[in-house]
């Protein structure tokens, strides 16, 4: 793979995941347009036939938006904040494989790492109650 195309995938990636996470703060023809741009793969003249718009006004609207969502992460810091986590949580996965013990007791730990892991999902998903579930 080219390093032009690499940097678009890790670009595409990027915007997904600040999409997963600040969605509801763009407008809904933000949220729509990237929607039909990243996850549906739609080209900048399908999106501009959708909205009656021309292609650079859609081009103008997917670099607003990715703005907005970048300008929103320097702020919150919610991406970079999740990644630390998942890192931490696949050391502890590691630690746990290579430390000697029962499997009850292994399973038990990692039972709790997928806890960990999962109330991040429902954390970044924005449940009110989404630590609950750790309690179990």
């Amino acid at each position: 793979m080219g390093t032009e195309q690499s940097d678009a995938l890790a670009r595409t990636t990027r915007v997904n995941l600040l999409f997963d996470f600040y969605e509801s703060l763009l407008t809904e023809k933000q949220r729509t347009i990237l929607t039909f741009y990243y996850h549906d793969d739609f080209s900048l003249g399908e999106i501009a036939s959708e909205f009656g718009i021309s292609r650079q006004a859609v081009y103008d609207n997917i670099k607003r938006a990715e703005g907005a969502l970048e300008s929103y992460e320097d702020k919150l810091l919610l991406l970079e904040k999740h990644e630390r986590l998942m890192k931490v949580a696949e050391l502890l996965e590691r630690g746990v494989e290579e430390i000697v013990m029962n499997d009850s007791d292994r399973s038990k730990l990692m039972a709790a790492i997928e806890r960990l892991k999962a109330a991040e999902g429902t954390a970044r998903e924005g449940g009110e109650d989404s630590w609950q579930h750790l309690k179990a």
